[in-house]
């Protein structure tokens, strides 16, 4: 298998995620202790959980787990659903299964990097981008002019990673239509689904309105629970899930038991952390809209349609990647800049950096990014 290059994001996360003071670029909801979880437990999960056997799981995900997470689409069943160590292995096992030298790929830009590096690793793959001029939507017409007839595959997130957008439904529906025509897939990372300011209006599950799409979803980032490492992709076409499975017998073999039981708990309270999350993100947005606003001369401001982060353009001088690092160095405040970002499919902004909006604990944050600002003025 070719070499990977480095994982900017995670290499980024490694030397400043755990050190810095301030962290206002998390992407995944505020957590919750395993305390605090077991509490939502109802009786007989609690049991569940307490005496479970610890030894292996099975490699498609315990079965009572497969059916609780498949309640929360319209139109699957737990035969439709294959569980992973977290969203990222299920990312891996997507790509490798769909893909091979011959194929390719187009990924909507920007995105997160393993959506890119992998189609890229395996075959040829074409950048298409999202339009910040045009509220980060993506022009169905560069879609089609990107298809060729080998294509196979079609990678995007909505809510998008790292600007909030979400795709009208009228292009989404649009997109659908124009891969069912191709034969080509779509995996859509939902890892965001649910998790937005009040009155988001989420798109459907691919899945769920599509024969080939394959909906990617996670405990991390809605649910603020990334510590479960518990992930699945749900899809109608089971040749592939069971393709994806015997791939997994190389990756994790199988899950986490007691993650798979807390992960129980947590999706039987689905609505409940979701309506807790959500309301970090709208306590906090005001916070960001009140601090942009002080500052028009050094940033341009857009609220996120969906998710807990955005993407503002910093306009300063000394361009974004001197800001952010200065601004980490020099005040312990973290956030990540659009180099992180960088794509060899495509041209990116280059002036963009993203904040978080989804953990408490805010304004002290702001009040050190205000202070490195006002210093350096």
């Amino acid at each position: 298998m070719p070499s990977l290059p480095d994982f900017r994001l995670e290499t980024h996360f490694a030397k400043w995620e755990f050190t810095a003071q301030y962290h206002l670029t998390a992407s995944d909801a505020e957590s919750i202790s395993l305390r605090d979880l077991l509490a939502m437990a109802s009786d007989e999960d609690r049991v569940a959980f307490e005496e479970m056997w610890l030894g292996y799981t099975e490699t498609f995900g315990a079965p009572d787990l497969r059916a609780r997470i498949a309640q929360t689409y319209a139109g699957q069943g737990a035969d439709n659903i294959l569980c992973f160590a977290g969203a990222s292995e299920g990312i891996f096992a997507a790509n490798s299964v769909l893909l091979d030298k011959d194929s390719h790929a187009i990924v909507v830009t920007p995105n997160y990097q393993s959506h890119e590096t992998l189609p890229v690793t395996i075959c040829s793959a074409t950048g298409v981008p999202l339009d910040p001029d045009d509220g980060w939507s993506l022009d169905i017409d560069r879609v089609a002019a990107a298809i060729r007839p080998n294509t196979r595959l079609l990678t995007m997130n909505f809510p998008h990673n790292p600007t909030g957008a979400i795709l009208s439904r009228d292009r989404y529906d649009a997109l659908i239509a124009l891969c069912r025509k191709h034969g080509i897939y779509i995996l859509h990372d939902e890892i965001f689904h649910g998790l937005g300011p009040s009155g988001t209006q989420f798109l459907p599950f691919v899945a769920d309105v599509y024969e080939r799409g394959l909906s990617l979803n996670v405990m991390s980032k809605s649910y603020g629970l990334p510590g479960l490492r518990i992930g699945w992709i749900a899809a109608k076409d089971r040749d592939v899930l069971a393709r994806m499975e015997r791939l997994k017998h190389y990756l994790s073999i199988c899950n986490s038991g007691p993650s798979e039981r807390l992960a129980m708990i947590a999706l039987a309270n689905r609505r409940a952390l979701l309506a807790r999350n959500c309301a970090i993100v709208d306590e906090n947005l005001p916070k960001w809209d009140a601090f942009f606003a002080r500052y028009p001369d050094l940033f341009d401001w857009q609220h996120p349609d969906g998710s807990c982060m955005a993407y503002p353009r910093y306009k300063g001088a000394e361009g974004v990647d001197s800001f952010a690092r200065n601004l980490v160095e020099q005040s312990g405040v973290l956030v990540l800049p659009s180099a992180i970002y960088a794509s060899d499919v495509g041209p990116v902004p280059q002036d963009r950096f993203r904040i978080g909006l989804g953990r408490r604990g805010l304004d002290e944050g702001l009040a050190a990014f205000e202070a490195y600002l006002n210093r350096n003025a």
